[in-house]
């Protein structure tokens, strides 16, 4: 009997422990992690929590324990999150998505990781960088918003978009370093009528913004690369087979200077978006997923095109696929998204994000 109520104490805990952690997910949205900082890493499991208490729920019932109230009503919330992460498109809504009369852009936004991915794929940048080239002008998009774009020599980057990419201008910002340049870059096939950059401060991410116009409408594109997390998974792993603490404390380090920067930058894109005289478009890689602050300050006023017109798991980051979604187009909400897809093409650590916008 003792055990009996040992086991069903212990039980109860673990699920309020679980339950609670959950709930702390959902409040990581509205929290600025700059002054709370450890509440984002409690929004980035907000996937596997939500299973946890899932399987907890279904043993408490298969035990018809009273206790599956605890689960219960933390998850209720979840199921007003779970569209940031999978969404499941129907014929009907496709075709009804299709039929649009208005006039369209293709978007695509991309972190090409430096044109730099380790997988033994390429045999150099160059190579990886065809291939990103190749792929896009397949999509035959109208703007297409690249971050981590890298080249040997900045100088070089006119004649390089010249000759890969002969239909579209260039706007763009590099940082120089003593292994070339690399930084954002927006390639259009429309009229440029104004730009910009938004600097972060102690940071080498920042945002370039574009204005257009196409058939007498004006519009603005934020091509944005929050602060990174910079950690290493393979630099990671290898420490802890040799049991280096050390690993450990700079990891934890670097996600909290990342963590803290984030919302800072996030607020100073979101300040000049309000000082916007034309409509604005968000797009690029946030290093933040659905359930943070830079998510929620970000959508405020625009539709997140995977939402609207996404089928599927919305990940765009190849590491622990399905979980991670953290690049982005988002576009105000007077606005239709005709279609949205994540590529899985191995060019990079990131997948693109490609949607179609009816204006």
């Amino acid at each position: 009997m003792a055990r009996n109520r040992f086991f069903g104490l212990t039980s109860r805990v673990l699920m309020l422990i679980v339950a609670g952690l959950l709930i702390l997910s959902y409040a990581s949205i509205v929290l600025n992690p700059a002054k709370i900082w450890f509440i984002s890493l409690v929004g980035i499991f907000f996937v596997p929590l939500s299973l946890l208490n899932l399987l907890l729920l279904l043993w408490a019932v298969k035990r018809r324990s009273k206790s599956f109230m605890i689960p219960l009503l933390a998850l209720l919330p979840a199921f007003f999150f779970v569209g940031r992460y999978v969404q499941f498109d129907s014929e009907e809504d496709r075709i009804a998505r299709m039929s649009h009369t208005g006039n369209t852009i293709k978007v695509v936004s991309y972190n090409v990781g430096r044109f730099a991915l380790d997988d033994g794929e390429f045999s150099s940048r160059s190579e990886c960088a065809d291939s990103v080239f190749s792929f896009i002008l397949e999509q035959d998009p109208d703007i297409i918003c690249l971050q981590e774009f890298h080249i040997s020599d900045a100088r070089n980057i006119r004649s390089l978009i010249r000759k890969r990419m002969s239909d579209y201008h260039a706007e763009y910002y590099m940082f120089p370093t003593s292994n070339g340049a690399f930084g954002n870059v927006t390639l259009s096939r429309l009229p440029v009528k104004d730009k910009g950059m938004i600097k972060f401060d102690e940071s080498t991410n920042l945002a370039i913004y574009t204005d257009y116009e196409t058939d007498g409408r004006k519009f603005r594109v934020y091509n944005c690369h929050f602060e990174s997390y910079n950690i290493s998974m393979s630099g990671m792993l290898k420490g802890m087979a040799k049991r280096d603490k050390g690993v450990f404390s700079e990891t934890g380090n670097k996600m909290k200077r990342s963590i803290t920067r984030r919302p800072k930058q996030v607020d100073q894109v979101f300040s000049d978006i309000e000082k916007c005289p034309v409509d604005a478009f968000v797009c690029g890689d946030f290093n933040d997923n659905p359930m943070s602050y830079t998510y929620y300050r970000m959508t405020r006023g625009r539709k997140d095109a995977f939402m609207e017109a996404g089928d599927g798991f919305g990940a765009t980051y190849t590491f622990l696929w399905p979980l991670l979604r953290i690049d982005y187009i988002l576009f105000p909400e007077k606005f239709k998204a005709v279609s949205h897809e994540i590529p899985r093409v191995p060019y990079s650590d990131h997948y693109p994000v490609i949607t179609e916008i009816e204006l």
